[in-house]
């Protein structure tokens, strides 16, 4: 499995999400995971999640990480979203190890935010899984910052939890290479497992 930086600020609008992105933009002729900064502003035609459609998903700066994997078909979306939970896990867990404490619901990230007359929950993340007929797809973001959400969800952004740009670079770098890590572990779990 194979893992991109990107250095430009690309904009993630949904299109993304399609197969084959990382090969067609790329050339990358394997299972990936592309991480960059950028903003987020979903089109209505690349919307994936039906609960979605009518809301605005948007942000002007987010930790982006689009997965895909070749190596089950055909593509398996129950599979896909455990892969998406373990992404989900390997950055709480990291996020933990630089003081960001996070709970998690499902596939999202909430962090409480407090000031002198409550405490808030910010609502960290965004995510989506799906398949086509020959991958499974992972999109996962984190807000780098809250300008930019929508007026209508509390938010909450890594930058008003106190990381910096060096910061989000190790943490990048981190979960992209704990989760690879994690898939190859259960691949090599596999083949040395007596099966009946």
């Amino acid at each position: 499995m194979k893992h991109l930086k990107l250095e430009d600020r690309t904009c993630y609008d949904g299109s993304q999400i399609q197969p084959m992105w990382a090969f067609k933009t790329f050339g990358i002729k394997d299972s990936s995971i592309i991480s960059w900064m950028g903003p987020m502003k979903i089109e209505p035609n690349h919307l994936v999640d039906f609960e979605d459609v009518g809301l605005e998903i948007k942000g002007n700066n987010m930790l982006h990480f689009i997965v895909e994997h070749f190596d089950v078909q055909p593509a398996n979306i129950n599979m896909c979203y455990h892969r998406q939970r373990i992404l989900v896990m390997i950055i709480k867990d990291i996020l933990n190890d630089f003081g960001i404490r996070t709970s998690r619901k499902g596939d999202d990230l909430y962090i409480k935010k407090s000031s002198s007359k409550n405490d808030k929950i910010g609502k960290l993340s965004v995510s989506i899984a799906t398949c086509s007929i020959s991958s499974m797809k992972i999109h996962f973001a984190l807000n780098l910052t809250e300008k930019g959400t929508p007026k209508d969800v509390e938010t909450a952004g890594l930058f008003e939890c106190g990381l910096i740009n060096e910061d989000i670079c190790i943490i990048t770098e981190k979960i992209c290479k704990n989760y690879i890590i994690e898939i190859e572990s259960i691949t090599e779990d596999i083949s040395k497992t007596k099966v009946f």
